[in-house]
């Protein structure tokens, strides 16, 4: 072996003029994927952090804007039913004048009678005024104040089928109930009952664009 022979060559090697063999390391692959390994993760790290910070300093506008429609939503209510059924008088507070536009003598009696056992007050009985004598054609018209064209005057349709609702200038509570030729009878109790007590009950909000919570 010759002196210039590096050891642990086993002299497999020789030097022959003055250059030596290049001595490389072999290449560690594995460390090479290690580092790229963790530079991915610190990557990954700090865009999740930067996304935690905007949604830190943007959280509470979203939250805002979240809540927004909730608390609309929790503003709205819907009618109860005693709200509704409180905008109606109950009959024993209405007094109904009853008159007679047809030629069938006794009506407006016959008519009063059987309204006052149903609890309404009656007032005047008789026949009715050259104004609406034998002109009112079909069952019944009902005068009324303006404000009782949605209270009185709707309780006390129930009891007249197909009778025609008109307000006018009167400024007492009292309502009148004028028989036209078209009349026959008073509704059936059981009718009349159903559909006063209808008036209690509270009507579906008409439907909005709007989302529901």
């Amino acid at each position: 072996m010759s002196m210039l022979t590096p050891p642990g060559m086993g002299g497999k090697y020789r030097i022959t003029g003055d250059k030596y063999p290049r001595m490389r390391r072999p290449r560690r692959r594995g460390r090479l994927v290690v580092a790229l390994v963790a530079s991915v993760a610190a990557l990954g790290l700090v865009g999740w952090g930067t996304l935690q910070l905007i949604g830190i300093f943007t959280g509470n506008d979203d939250k805002a804007s979240a809540a927004g429609p909730k608390a609309d939503c929790a503003t709205k209510a819907s009618p109860s039913a005693s709200a509704s059924a409180s905008a109606y008088p109950k009959p024993s507070q209405i007094t109904v004048n009853v008159f007679n536009a047809t030629p069938r003598a006794g009506l407006a009696k016959d008519t009063a009678d059987a309204l006052k056992k149903r609890g309404f007050k009656i007032g005047d009985v008789g026949n009715a005024t050259k104004e609406f004598d034998k002109k009112v054609k079909g069952a019944g018209l009902l005068l009324g104040r303006t404000s009782a064209m949605s209270t009185s005057l709707e309780v006390l349709g129930t009891q007249v089928a197909g009778a025609e609702a008109r307000a006018d200038g009167r400024k007492g509570a009292d309502v009148d109930l004028i028989i036209g030729t078209g009349f026959k009878s008073l509704a059936k109790k059981a009718d009349a009952d159903k559909a006063l007590a209808a008036l209690g009950k509270p009507q579906p909000e008409p439907s909005s664009s709007k989302k529901a919570c």
